[in-house]
């Protein structure tokens, strides 16, 4: 089973996250099994499923569809960072109509005010992917990259400055 080789260890380590990726990016049943982890009390087990999950994802976007009322509903009250990153990473890849992305716009709103910074700039990315096309999204997603720039941490205004080339 996928998500036992994601247990044991502390959050230092990805453990065996990558080979799960690998593992359940082709069959939506694993993938869905490793889904549910993201529930589990053990933090270590559901940062490595968040892990797993977003890596699976890059390759197969479609793996997250089934979960989109989770990922825009209990999933966004996560409070573990090493989740909140991963969870950061996927939003962009879910189809949403037009209430959707105001959803995941406010999840995303929340994550820049997350106490890490790892957080914060997956979210600002996020934003930024979430924004393209849309011009009162794009407004929205240049306020929080100048907001960045000005107050946020070195990585922030990096990654800030990056991005603006992206909107």
């Amino acid at each position: 089973m996928a998500v036992e080789k994601l247990a044991g260890g502390d959050c230092r380590s990805i453990g065996a996250a990558d080979a799960v990726a690998q593992e359940i990016a082709g069959d939506q049943a694993l993938f869905d099994e490793v889904l549910a982890a993201l529930y589990s009390d053990d933090p270590v087990l559901r940062m490595r499923a968040a892990d797993a999950l977003e890596k699976a994802s890059r390759k197969h976007p479609e793996r997250l569809r089934p979960h989109k009322d989770a990922f825009l509903g209990e999933l966004a009250e996560i409070e573990q960072q090493e989740v909140r990153w991963h969870l950061a990473q996927m939003l962009p890849r879910l189809p949403m109509d037009r209430a959707e992305k105001a959803r995941a716009v406010e999840i995303l709103e929340t994550f820049l005010k997350d106490k890490s910074t790892i957080v914060r700039v997956n979210a600002l990315e996020a934003l930024v992917q979430l924004a393209r096309g849309e011009a009162a999204l794009e407004a929205k997603a240049r306020r929080r990259l100048a907001d960045a720039m000005e107050k946020g941490r070195p990585a922030e205004k990096a990654r800030a400055r990056k991005l603006l080339d992206h909107i």
